[in-house]
């Protein structure tokens, strides 16, 4: 009897835990960081720009990207890396920190930076087919002396 009753209890006690867990807002659970990288992006004037990406390639990691993050540091950001150039587009949904993005083609060279709104539907676009998307705080491109045409060195 005291097995059955041991057995019992811890089941309910596991499924409760289990739906617990799964009712926690996805905005209060720790969000693992991707691997990082530390790239260079040679500014207007010719200096180099230190900034520590995480990368997303995978597909999951791309839709996540930033979403539910608390904060995040000027001279760091998310690199998203495509296998083929394409029109990028990208939104804010669950995303609360206000945030620059930087399309970029294969070789590395800025195309646009567009400023996207904490929480926004709207999608933002790239102007014409990039390889890679650069997120940033928002305003830290162009603190940096970053703009359309600089280069990005991996």
């Amino acid at each position: 009897m005291n097995f059955q009753f041991n057995f019992v209890f811890r089941f309910f006690i596991f499924i409760f835990l289990f739906v617990f867990i799964s009712c926690t807002p996805a905005e209060q659970r720790p969000q693992p960081k991707l691997e990082t990288k530390r790239i260079i992006i040679v500014n207007q004037e010719g200096d180099e720009v230190d900034m520590i990406v995480e990368l997303a390639r995978a597909s999951e990691e791309q839709r996540m990207g930033l979403m539910f993050r608390k904060k995040l540091d000027d001279g760091e950001g998310m690199l998203f890396v495509y296998d083929r150039d394409q029109i990028l587009s990208f939104w804010m949904k669950n995303t609360i920190i206000p945030l620059s993005i930087a399309f970029i083609s294969r070789d590395g060279q800025i195309i646009e930076i567009k400023d996207m709104q904490p929480q926004s539907i709207q999608s933002i676009r790239s102007s014409r087919s990039a390889r890679y998307a650069l997120e940033a705080p928002q305003g830290w491109f162009e603190r940096s002396g970053i703009s359309a045409g600089c280069v990005l060195q991996m």
